[in-house]
């Protein structure tokens, strides 16, 4: 590997990063609050550094696919490190391991928190929380492409490292014009969602802060009660139909825009995503009918958004679904696991991934009733390369052995089994809360350091989707070539 490519990838990163910090400043000097120096320092310190690894010399080395995908790795764990820098020198989160927690929890928009008190941080530290999830959502990696194209021809290896789903492709030519077209459709949405937000009565700072929440799929709020301290339908609803927005593959938001109409309605995992989220919908809403007085408005209300913030893996919060029967926590458990569309902003393992898995065995029991027979396994008309599918089964397979060693390490702590199973399965998918201890109303905060560090890793590795991690563990690919 040619660690010269990888360390100015990392250079151009942090130099943005140090940038990017830059609104959550202008916010504490206008509240003269606190953080100012905190933000100043962490600017000064990452973006010299960023410099300095931006400035090395690579002598006409291109990326190949091993610096795509260390790269992406080790970009994503060294800005987490230095991006908890403002709230650790600012003692908003004194232990520095938390720090990292809470910053990793935004960078990778799982939303998951182990602060007790939100509402008493300033609002240039909760800024930045949240803007974390606006810049991890479509990808750090992404946002680099779009505005340093000179990366390399070859950078489509970064986009395949850190784009979640099976096979993220490109809409145009070239991988920096695509990257443009995802964020203009990224922060086109954001700031329709900011105007529809303060239309419905939410201050602007809070429109943003939730805005960045919904559009990373995130869910950090400024909020105790996350959204429903607002106790506004209107809200809930905006928030709802975004979240599902932001959940369904861009290049569909793409097609969109060109009036394809027919290749979206084509498309088979954007109809299975739509189809289990009604379906979800409809049964917690008629089970949870008793709890809120029979009333049909606020029944619909609440199942909708609670199935939204879960299934694109958001994890925003109007009620406690703790108290709710079992079968609708079931769904809900259920969908964790799904997560959202392959090429959105959300996590878990995606639904055409699901899908997949799901047609792989209907093959098989076709091929085990007429062995002679010939097929393919077909997604949206086209035949699936064994490739892919072999890829799609190693992912399954290493997702699943890693929540299981994360499940047996977070044990230690001794927590009832569906805090530790939720706390795991909604840090590696991304999601935030979970149930139990880790509920909507919870957090994590009562976790061991072991056990922070150990979900930490999880909300990495469920970011990148396994892969990009595994292969920066590879002793294989540290040899020079």
């Amino acid at each position: 590997m040619n660690m010269r490519v990888v360390l100015k990838l990392l250079g151009t990163v942090l130099m943005w990063e140090s940038i990017l910090m830059i609104p959550s400043l202008i916010i504490a000097i206008l509240d003269n609050s606190y953080e100012i120096s905190a933000f100043i320092i962490s600017i000064i310190i990452i973006g010299v550094l960023g410099f300095a690894l931006m400035n090395i010399k690579t002598n006409g080395f291109q990326m190949r696919n091993r610096e795509g995908f260390a790269g992406v790795a080790i970009c994503w764990v060294v800005m987490s490190l230095l991006g908890a820098l403002p709230f650790y020198i600012s003692g908003a989160i004194p232990a520095y391991i938390d720090a990292v927690f809470e910053t990793v929890s935004g960078f990778t928009t799982t939303g998951s928190s182990i602060l007790t008190d939100i509402e008493i941080l300033p609002r240039g530290i909760l800024f930045w929380r949240s803007f974390t999830h606006w810049i991890g959502g479509m990808g750090v990696l992404i946002l680099t492409l779009a505005l340093m194209p000179s990366l390399g021809a070859r950078s489509v290896f970064l986009m395949r490292a850190e784009s979640p789903g099976p096979s993220p492709g490109k809409l145009v030519p070239k991988i920096s014009e695509t990257a443009k077209l995802l964020y203009i459709i990224y922060a086109g949405m954001t700031i329709i969602q900011i105007i529809l937000l303060v239309i419905a009565k939410m201050s602007l700072y809070d429109a943003f802060i939730h805005a960045f929440g919904t559009a990373g799929t995130g869910g950090f709020s400024n909020k105790g009660l996350s959204v429903g301290a607002y106790n506004s339908p209107l809200i809930e609803w905006i928030i709802t139909i975004f979240m599902l927005l932001f959940g369904v593959n861009f290049s569909l938001h793409y097609l969109l825009l060109k009036g394809d109409f027919k290749s979206i309605l084509k498309n088979e995992e954007f109809r299975l995503y739509w189809l289990t989220v009604i379906i979800s919908i409809i049964i917690i809403c008629i089970n949870v009918l008793p709890l809120y007085n029979y009333s049909v408005a606020d029944s619909l209300t609440k199942s909708s958004f609670q199935v939204a913030t879960i299934v694109t893996t958001t994890g925003y919060a109007t009620t406690d679904f703790n108290l709710w029967p079992m079968l609708p926590k079931s769904i809900l458990l259920m969908l964790m696991f799904f997560g959202a569309c392959a090429g959105s902003t959300g996590g878990g393992i995606k639904f055409i991934r699901v899908l997949l898995l799901f047609k792989a065995v209907a093959y098989e029991i076709r091929h085990t009733v007429h062995p002679n027979s010939i097929g393919t396994i077909k997604i949206n008309g086209r035949k699936v390369d064994i490739s892919v599918m072999s890829g799609i089964m190693v992912f399954f397979f290493a997702y699943v052995a890693t929540m299981i060693v994360a499940i047996l390490i977070v044990s230690l702590d001794n927590f009832d089994f569906m805090t530790t199973f939720s706390a795991v399965l909604a840090t590696i998918s991304n999601i935030g809360p979970g149930f139990e201890i880790v509920g909507p109303m919870g957090n994590y905060a009562d976790f061991s350091v072991l056990s922070k560090i150990v979900l930490t890793c999880c909300m990495i590795i469920g970011r990148l989707e396994v892969m990009p991690i595994f292969v920066l563990m590879s002793p294989s690919i540290w040899k020079k070539r």
